[in-house]
């Protein structure tokens, strides 16, 4: 299974930003990483890779809006989650608007926030453009290329591509047979032979023993990625 997604809380409201950061870590999904400001939620944003963001408006230094902005300048893709007390109408468009995926206003019920989270989570690693935390790698389907921490690029193929892809979408061990007939949808031709042959030009490039695999393994009749 895919580890604890990241979640980044930027909240000045300490009571509310710990109750959610408790919540979300009490069910075993997620991995919330709490800031109180727009500074230190941009600091905290640049600090490696988050699934997800919830980021409130009224912020001591700034707006949470033109932080969402700045953080889609910055490259950040992952859904993010404005919080507000306002429900005008023109808050909400000028949330949205600010890149925001949705806009919840104060004071909400947790279940309710959960269910969007899981809403915009489905759909956005569904896209081309999702991350992905894979082993040492980070990895956007659509490049096609797993980058290290080194910052040391891998370059893989589209069926290289889609092994983790699909793998990482199906969130558990995928047998071999689930994989022939979903995992290459375009390729219905595709034999176990050359889908092991991909496996393993594919081990040869992410695992540091491809003989021993430690990211990609073999399990219960097909394969999962270790996180």
């Amino acid at each position: 299974m895919p580890s604890a997604k990241r979640v980044l809380l930027v909240d000045d409201d300490t009571m509310l930003r710990g109750s959610l950061a408790e919540q979300l870590a009490a069910t075993g999904e997620y991995a919330p990483v709490e800031a109180g400001s727009v500074a230190e939620g941009r600091a905290k944003a640049k600090d490696g890779l988050y699934e997800f963001m919830i980021l409130d408006v009224g912020l001591p230094d700034g707006d949470g809006r033109k932080l969402c902005r700045v953080l889609r300048d910055d490259g950040v893709s992952c859904p993010i989650v404005l919080l507000t007390a306002a429900d005008t109408d023109a808050d909400t468009i000028e949330g949205l608007e600010s890149g925001a995926n949705d806009y919840i206003t104060k004071p909400f019920r947790f279940a309710v926030l959960m269910a969007r989270i899981h809403a915009h989570l489905r759909n956005h690693e569904q896209s081309e453009e999702a991350v992905y935390r894979i082993g040492p790698y980070t990895f956007r389907p659509s490049a096609k290329v797993p980058i290290e921490p080194t910052e040391k690029k891998i370059r893989l193929t589209e069926k290289e591509t889609n092994i983790p892809k699909f793998i990482y979408r199906s969130g558990d061990t995928v047998a071999r047979e689930t994989f022939l007939h979903e995992g290459w949808v375009y390729d219905p031709a595709v034999t176990t032979h050359a889908l092991e042959t991909h496996i393993y030009r594919l081990r040869q490039k992410i695992e540091n023993n491809p003989g021993q695999a430690q990211i990609l393994v073999t399990e219960s009749g097909g394969y999962r990625l270790v996180a």
